[in-house]
């Protein structure tokens, strides 16, 4: 049998069942910290079958610490609305040739936004967006006619939540290095905003269970007085 590393045995020692507060929880996260930025992780365990419509869980939040990634936006639009995109900060704009790019592969993008009259375009690109989660939607902010802002928020920090088939929420909320206080922010912006997108389907207790962990490192029980209304 392989021997264990000396993170290894650090890992297996810790107690499966404690439950920590966020404090405690990122404090033991530093103490098992890799070699590089980790980007520290929140799950989220909520009482939902999101195969159930009214049991969707989805939003979008803005992590007031940023989340310390570059993220990439495409836009489409056209006209006025394009340059305003690319002033805000957009890294790609166009319309039926961003679309053919897109058809042919080029989806190396963290969001996707576009002005109402560009859906009849982006339409054809549900087979290719969807499963990526990239789809501009009007309930996420995605499909608007201020471009720009759509895009400022995007680069800003703002995050897309949504429950996956298991009933879980993952999201990252910045990363290692940042300080405690501004971790504890964003966990604080994020589980609140999925709190209040409790969906009118969902009965019984609606957060079950909530953990932090980091790249490479363990998992860790956060205690649920940690999280409004949970």
């Amino acid at each position: 049998m392989a021997q264990l590393t000396k993170k290894q045995k650090k890992t297996a020692e810790l107690d499966s069942e404690k439950l920590y507060s966020v404090d405690e929880a990122l404090a033991t996260l530093r103490e098992h910290k890799a070699g590089f930025d980790e980007t520290v992780e929140v799950a989220m365990n909520l009482g939902v079958d999101p195969r159930h419509a009214d049991q969707m869980v989805r939003g979008m939040v803005s992590l007031p610490s940023g989340t310390g990634k570059e993220i990439k936006v495409a836009v489409f639009a056209r006209g006025d609305k394009a340059d305003e995109a690319r002033e805000a900060g957009a890294d790609k704009v166009g319309a039926e040739d961003l679309m053919e790019e897109m058809q042919n592969g080029d989806l190396d993008y963290d969001r996707v936004i576009a002005s109402p009259d560009m859906m009849g375009v982006v339409g054809r690109l549900g087979k290719v967006l969807g499963p990526k989660g990239l789809m501009p939607n009007p309930k996420l902010g995605t499909v608007t006619p201020n471009v720009a802002q759509a895009v400022k928020d995007a680069k800003g920090g703002q995050v897309e939540f949504r429950v996956e088939k298991m009933g879980i929420i993952h999201s990252g909320i910045g990363k290692l290095s940042f300080a405690d206080e501004d971790i504890k922010a964003n966990f604080k912006a994020l589980t609140d905003a999925v709190v209040k997108a409790k969906p009118s389907g969902a009965k019984g207790k609606f957060v079950k269970k909530v953990s932090l962990t980091s790249t490479m490192g363990p998992g860790l029980k956060v205690d649920l007085a940690e999280v409004e209304g949970a």
